[in-house]
């Protein structure tokens, strides 16, 4: 399956191995089955875990990709970003350098969301467009696919909001943006989210003059103030220009490979490409949703109960199409759920789970949980637990003088609601946060807790320290001068 390639920018090699292994060009769909127990549409995250899982359990499985194995994520997402990031961080200036890094590492992992893994795992990989039929089966082109439950795991896309002028100006997201194979002299990114902070910094570093527009007062508006403001001056630090507080007005391109004026009602900048990182939207076109009864909310996310049913009991759906949290790792839980439902008794839910998010900007930050910002709005009283990093040993010796980590406990107990880290590896840091929370333990069960000397881990021991101070009320330490008295 290999495509011919001529090297015509940096990594192209690599990216000619890439679709091969996802895209294969010589490749022939199989004849279907009478019947699959599980057949899934959409071969990102989601879609992929589910029918490997099923299959592996020795369930007939159909899997239908209309664009590329590997969704988002290893495409044009996670994988890519983080590339870049780690790259620049390295190696500042080499634009070259990092965009056949990326390449580099794309290529390497496409072979586990291949095609040929996937059918030599026993499910039968059908390449195009998918589409649900009024009789409830689904055809794939003149193909029609009998199952005795299917997967809606499409996943979800780039939006492009109705800013005048904007579409005509050929914007980049992040589906076309690791297609560049030349440094642009100026970048303007629309929207302050995780997206738009990632690239924004890591553009920066490989020599883009770059501005970053954000509607929000703060960058990454969803978190505490203190983590906004972290990333906000490791931005600026890093060259980025913020303009924040004014969302864009009009962007205007008036020639064909002129520049891209950007307007905010208070600024006009000229960029060369202007990169669009304001939201996402499901992917549900063409499915022919109406036809077997399944229903869209107002955000266009495909309805589902917490077990992942449809209003169609033999459809279930997955991941980005279906889910307000929109992570790799939010679509790899939902995929096990889906596994058990449509598999066997559908006892799995997953309106429960505690799902953690990163940003990776130089410092990261990662949450889990509540904010204060969402306790006060729902007038929950709460209890706030912080430690800098640089109160620590690990810390003091690496010159932490940005991160922190914070925790919001129910008023009165150890109860966890939320927590925030910002700093290095603060999605490592978050870990067992997001352990404790899952398994129904409270801050206190750190403090039991042995942590390596010297990590930055032992912020978990100093808070829980913190906590537990708190209960040596007044009361306590009557007790316990009498019993120091009675013992002397």
């Amino acid at each position: 399956m290999n495509n011919p390639v001529s090297i015509e920018y940096p990594g192209a090699e690599y990216d000619a191995q890439w679709k091969a292994a996802l895209e294969p060009t010589d490749y022939t769909n199989p004849t279907p089955k009478s019947r699959y127990h599980l057949a899934v549409i959409g071969a990102g995250p989601a879609g992929l875990i589910s029918s490997i899982g099923a299959a592996g359990l020795g369930a007939n499985v159909a899997l239908i990709e209309r664009h590329r194995m590997g969704g988002d994520c290893l495409n044009v997402g996670c994988v890519p970003s983080k590339c870049l990031l780690a790259y620049s961080a390295e190696h500042p200036g080499d634009f070259d350098g990092a965009f056949e890094h990326l390449r580099r590492v794309r290529a390497s992992i496409a072979p586990h969301d291949s095609v040929d893994r996937y059918t030599e795992a026993g499910a039968d990989v059908f390449l195009g467009d998918a589409s649900f039929a009024a009789d409830g089966s689904l055809r794939v082109g003149d193909t029609v696919i009998n199952a005795r439950r299917y997967a809606i795991c499409t996943g979800a896309a780039a939006a492009v909001p109705p800013i005048p002028g904007l579409r005509e100006a050929r914007p980049l997201t992040n589906e076309s943006i690791f297609e560049l194979r030349a440094r642009p002299a100026r970048l303007a990114v629309l929207g302050g989210g995780p997206i738009g902070c990632e690239l924004a910094q890591a553009f920066a570093r490989l020599g883009v003059e770059v501005h970053l527009f954000e509607m929000a007062d703060q960058v990454l508006a969803l978190e505490p103030a203190a983590a906004s403001i972290a990333v906000a001056e490791a931005l600026t630090a890093s060259g980025v220009t913020l303009h924040l507080g004014a969302g864009v007005q009009s962007v205007e391109r008036a020639a064909e490979d002129g520049p891209v004026v950007v307007d905010n009602g208070e600024t006009r900048i000229e960029a060369d490409e202007v990169l669009v990182a304001l939201g996402r939207r499901p992917n549900t076109d063409g499915l022919n949703l109406d036809a077997v009864g399944v229903k869209l909310s107002d955000r266009g996310l495909i309805e589902v109960d917490a077990k992942l049913r449809t209003a169609n009991a033999k459809i279930y759906a997955a991941g980005d199409c279906a889910a307000q949290l929109q992570f790799t790792h939010h679509a790899d839980a939902q995929a096990r759920a889906l596994i058990q439902n449509t598999l066997f008794a559908p006892t799995a839910k997953v309106d429960a789970l505690v799902v953690p998010h990163s940003t990776y900007t130089s410092p990261e930050v990662s949450g889990v949980g509540q904010t204060p910002a969402q306790l006060d709005a729902a007038g929950v009283a709460f209890d706030t637990y912080r430690v800098r990093f640089d109160e620590l040993d690990r810390g003091k010796a690496e010159s932490d003088d940005v991160g922190f980590a914070e925790v919001w406990t129910a008023s009165g107990t150890d109860k966890i609601l939320g927590a925030v880290i910002v700093g290095h590896d603060a999605g490592e840091q978050l870990s067992p946060i997001c352990l404790l929370m899952s398994n129904g333990l409270g801050l206190a069960a750190a403090g039991k807790t042995i942590f390596a000397y010297p990590t930055r881990s032992e912020y978990l021991k100093r808070l829980a320290d913190a906590y537990n101070r708190t209960r040596f009320t007044p009361l306590a330490q009557s007790l316990a001068a009498r019993w120091f008295r009675w013992r002397a």
